[in-house]
């Protein structure tokens, strides 16, 4: 089973989506994480024969990343979803639901708060 997490930049994003699709493998998913320093990770995960590839896009979450939607087209509900909840932006979406995918209208900003814990010394 492959672990690794393999670092990859935005222009390199739409050949590695192409690369998995004419090797055969399954978008399994698409993870965000908020750094809390201004980035997010995206967390790209495909699978083959239970072999598991992973890469992980760092990015300024306010900059437009490449959707992958164009070779697979259910990214585009975990990008919309993205989106919805961390306030990033992708270019290229199939189809954008332009922030309201799961969000009512009266929402104006992406809904994860930050908290913190700190112990005491």
């Amino acid at each position: 089973m492959n672990e690794t997490m393999t670092p990859i930049t935005k222009d390199e994003l739409p050949a590695l989506a192409q690369k998995m699709w004419d090797e055969g493998m399954r978008l399994v998913t698409l993870t965000a994480v908020d750094l809390c320093d201004g980035n997010l990770d995206l967390l790209y995960h495909f699978d083959k024969d239970l072999a598991m590839s992973h890469y992980r896009l760092t990015t300024p979450i306010k900059e437009s990343v490449p959707s992958i939607s164009g070779v697979y087209f259910a990214a585009l509900l975990v990008e919309n979803e993205i989106k919805d909840q961390f306030g990033a932006e992708f270019s290229g979406l199939a189809l954008d639901f332009g922030g309201r995918l799961y969000l009512e209208d009266e929402v104006h900003s992406a809904p994860f708060c930050k908290l913190s814990i700190t112990k005491k010394s």
